[in-house]
């Protein structure tokens, strides 16, 4: 099952490793969160890619440009914000375990085709939003310093909401 929800686990992890230092005392830092939070925007954009070069479901694909689109868009504002701030990323272990995770991910369902393919995207779509908007909501929002940069993330959080929920219906569909 774990096999089967790679980027959930990458999702989890990333919830996860929010939250130890948020216990501690002090969270990650606004370098380290811009960094995660651009990470975990462009995985999902290297999933939708893949959702539209092997999906031939116009539901799964559709909620692939969508996914495109918004992540692209976010981490552009980010992109703009971090160089209008002067900041410059950190990489950290949350990204780095994000990447691996999504990167065996990727070789998962790069193996499955037809309803098989939709299926497990769309779940680990779903799943993914979810996790994310928890450390969102739970340990980048409540660590972020900079009042633009938490701005950014909480007008994220309503947009991955919304991703959760399409994504949570379409799962339903298929």
């Amino acid at each position: 099952m774990m096999r089967r929800f790679g980027l959930i686990g990458a999702a989890a992890l990333l919830a996860a490793a929010g939250a130890a230092p948020l216990l501690a005392g002090s969270g990650p830092s606004d370098a380290e969160i811009a960094h995660i939070a651009y990470t975990a925007g462009a995985l999902d954009v290297t999933a939708a890619k893949q959702a539209l070069a092997k999906s031939h479901n116009a539901a799964v694909r559709s909620f692939a440009e969508v996914m495109v689109r918004d992540h692209e868009a976010v981490n552009g504002q980010a992109l703009a914000l971090v160089k209008k701030l002067g900041v410059t990323p950190v990489d950290n272990a949350t990204s780095q375990a994000l990447a691996k995770q999504a990167s065996a991910t990727l070789d998962r369902l790069d193996k499955l085709n037809g309803a098989a393919f939709d299926r497990a995207y769309v779940q680990n779509e779903a799943a993914y939003h979810q996790a994310v908007n928890g450390a969102l909501r739970s340990t980048l929002i409540p660590s972020a310093d900079n009042g633009e940069l938490k701005s950014l993330l909480e007008t994220g959080l309503t947009l991955f909401g919304e991703h959760q929920m399409h994504a949570e219906q379409l799962a339903r569909k298929l």
